[in-house]
């Protein structure tokens, strides 16, 4: 029987060259490690909507879901994470806030190695570090 799949999406908001980054709470899977705002797919979900639904939660603002910028499958002891990128805007006027993460920032794709990431954002990362060269 293989590992459990699970699917995420997550949130590439940029503004002015910088690109939102969240820190997941302390009590959450891999605390205090930094990510693109985004979450678990439920089952039977479309990625546009969980990823709509996870931002909101996330830090407390609408998001407007573009294109998939990228996905990688990254394998855990216990478990697979498939996690997708999109390419996502914020509404005219948003101001995110940390509604349900320890802390978010705004940051250059160069800052990007000054934070740890969960190891299968890593890959992903790279991906788009190659696209958002900057």
């Amino acid at each position: 029987m293989g590992k459990e799949v699970i699917r995420v999406v997550a949130a590439v908001i940029d503004h002015d060259g910088r690109y939102l980054i969240t820190q997941r709470n302390s009590n959450a899977v891999l605390p205090g490690l930094w990510e693109f705002p985004g979450g678990r797919v439920e089952p039977d979900e479309a990625e546009d909507a969980a990823l709509a639904r996870e931002v909101k939660i996330r830090i407390g603002v609408d998001v407007f879901v573009g294109t998939k910028l990228g996905e990688h499958l990254h394998e855990y002891t216990n478990y697979q994470v498939q996690l997708t990128m999109y390419s996502c805007k914020l509404p005219e006027g948003a101001h995110p806030y940390p509604a349900a993460v320890a802390d978010l920032r705004w940051v250059t794709s160069r800052e990007f190695l000054d934070y740890d990431f969960p190891p299968a954002d890593e890959k992903t990362m790279s991906k788009l570090l190659g696209l958002v060269r900057n």
